[in-house]
């Protein structure tokens, strides 16, 4: 073990531990400002580590920044994955519940995904597309699957342009929520839940 200048023990992290350290630095810087304006060196700094170390890990800022946004991604995809066999109406509130969970627990990695789509790289904003890509498959194929919304699927082919929309319209809602935390998080998800079936209506 290391020990810092206050004579204490500092455990050595491992290399996904200090992996996981670097992304939650870089979500952070990513969300408070553009992606031109953060640095490396700053990342490096914050997590106390040199910056050789942090290239080690990513070889550049851009595949820095994509692992950041493929990280919040994956979190996002796993607290609202589906539930087989479970009726649309009936996630729709826990996985809504799950997600503003995630939002407000995670809002630094929220904001920097959601960064994404304005960085100028072309790479940067192609992982950010497939990421919401990624969102809108598992949410068709979840409707695809119901008994209810199924049919609805099928007879409508204006359907991914509507789930495209809501997955917008949240965002939208979940930033503005961040940034004005006066309305409570039911309220959100009621919100969020009556946008989607409104659209999904026949």
């Amino acid at each position: 073990m290391a020990v810092d200048q206050g004579g204490r023990a500092r455990r050595r992290l491992s290399t996904e531990e200090r992996r996981e350290q670097l992304l939650a630095v870089g979500a952070r810087l990513f969300s408070e400002s553009p992606y031109d304006e953060v640095w490396v060196e700053q990342v490096a700094e914050i997590a106390g580590v040199s910056r050789g170390l942090l290239y080690h890990y990513f070889p550049n800022k851009r595949d820095f920044f994509a692992a950041v946004v493929e990280r919040e991604s994956e979190r996002m995809l796993r607290m609202t994955a589906p539930v087989p066999g479970v009726p649309v109406r009936e996630q729709l509130t826990a996985g809504l519940d799950a997600y503003l969970e995630y939002v407000e627990a995670h809002a630094h990695g929220y904001r920097a995904f959601h960064r994404a789509d304005a960085a100028g790289d072309q790479a940067v904003r192609r992982v950010y597309r497939r990421a919401l890509a990624a969102q809108e498959r598992q949410i068709l194929d979840a409707l695809a699957a119901d008994p209810e919304f199924g049919p609805v699927l099928e007879s409508r082919p204006d359907t991914r342009l509507a789930v495209r929309g809501w997955l917008a319209f949240t965002t939208a809602v979940c930033l503005e929520w961040l940034r004005r935390a006066h309305v409570e998080r039911d309220q959100v998800r009621d919100l969020c839940a009556r946008a989607l079936l409104g659209v999904l209506a026949p």
